[in-house]
């Protein structure tokens, strides 16, 4: 079985947590009927990995083929729109065949005892920084309860999937969404079985690159012509994804989801389709980004010497019982520094709350915050995962600011 994490596993290369990505082509057939057999076939072997305690979130194309039969036989003057690109109407056939995706997946998943959740994102969400904290923050809650998420491009509200001009059948989205989710793992199952170094279609003596440790002009050559059909992506689209996964420290597989157990091999690491290796461990990524966001910190608040060590000796998270006071004004959202009562700058992360609501909560226990605020969004004010240490231990155990 996979390599995934035990109760007991304290192996750090272990795969925790993995975006599965199953493309147009994997969930629909050629008419654009859900391919039960195949999906079935996914959904055993993730719940498989999944059971053995993997965290699993799976973004699904397929409720635009899904949702347009329907629409015609209701609607006859649709079918002319439909084979017209006809934005409108692909909308309104995304927003009726996701309801047959979700219930496919729910009743697929149900059968080894796993709860699925429905989760749809529309253009902007992920690169706002509000936006950003509530996806984590849901994603987050959904997992610990071991509830797998379903994902979609919100079509309803969100025509970039359907033209085809921003995600590209979801393989951005889901690249983004694994940096989001600081995922060990993307993978994304499709018709393609990898990156060729010419189209196998046309060339015999083309060869399947089985391993990419940067994404140079030569490897960007491969990707070759436009999307295909059904699907808006295509290797150019995956190429994207393979770059913002490898810059955000998530690997990336391109793997032909048709494979017998291809989920299982990939996940034990076999020579199976193209895997793009991260440039830095999720986490180093993380930091780096934080701590060079804490030049444009949008504000500060000031903790109390048990915090200090809470953050720096338990890697705990910042409560609002340390805070002793706020400095400046910022949002929800913002990233802010945290400095220790003699002034050193003890972490930047990214805050739950706005400066205001802090000044409300600062030395309160946690679980007086639901009765204090308007808005509660958890016991938190920076997350553990949404934070970076800026100190070090000195030679006498005492922690001092760190370099940047």
């Amino acid at each position: 079985m996979a390599r995934v994490p035990t109760s007991t596993d304290t192996d750090s290369g272990a795969i925790k947590r993995s975006v599965f990505k199953l493309g147009t082509n994997i969930v629909t057939r050629d008419s654009g009927e859900l391919d039960e057999e195949t999906i079935s076939s996914l959904v055993g072997q993730i719940a498989e990995a999944h059971r053995s305690g993997l965290e699993v979130v799976i973004v699904s194309s397929g409720a635009v083929g899904a949702g347009m039969d329907t629409l015609i036989n209701r609607s006859p003057k649709s079918r002319g729109r439909l084979r017209r690109r006809n934005v409108t109407a692909r909308q309104a056939a995304a927003a009726i065949g996701q309801v047959d995706v979700i219930a496919l997946y729910k009743s697929l998943f149900g059968k080894f005892g796993i709860e699925v959740a429905q989760t749809l994102l529309s253009r902007s969400v992920l690169n706002q920084r509000e936006g950003y904290l509530n996806v984590r923050g849901t994603m987050e809650m959904l997992l610990e309860a071991g509830i797998v998420p379903i994902v979609n491009e919100n079509d309803v509200v969100a025509v970039e999937e359907i033209v085809g001009v921003i995600y590209g059948d979801n393989d951005r989205l889901s690249a983004m969404l694994a940096n989001v989710l600081d995922a060990d793992l993307l993978v994304l199952l499709g018709e393609m079985d990898g990156l060729y170094t010419s189209d196998p279609h046309n060339d015999p003596d083309a060869e399947l690159i089985h391993d990419v440790y940067e994404l140079t002009d030569e490897i960007r050559s491969f990707a070759g012509g436009p999307r295909d059909d059904r699907g808006s992506g295509g290797m150019r689209s995956k190429l994207e994804a393979a770059e913002v996964a490898m810059l955000s420290g998530v690997d990336m597989v391109i793997a032909d989801g048709h494979e017998d157990y291809i989920v299982r091999r990939v996940l034990n690491e076999e020579k199976v389709g193209t895997r793009f290796h991260s440039l830095v461990p999720p986490s180093e990524s993380r930091k780096r980004w934080l701590l060079t966001g804490g030049t444009e910190a949008k504000g500060a608040v000031t903790i109390d010497d048990g915090a200090v060590k809470a953050l720096a000796k338990r890697g705990n998270s910042l409560l609002p019982v340390g805070v002793t006071d706020v400095d400046g004004e910022f949002e929800r959202g913002d990233i802010i520094g945290v400095k220790s009562m003699s002034g050193v700058n003890v972490a930047w992360g990214i805050s739950n709350y706005s400066a205001s609501d802090t000044r409300l909560v600062m030395g309160k226990r946690s679980g007086e915050l639901p009765d204090i605020l308007e808005s509660y969004f958890g016991r938190e004010i920076v997350h553990r995962n949404n934070m970076a240490l800026g100190i070090v231990p000195d030679s006498e155990g005492e922690y001092v600011e760190g370099k940047k």
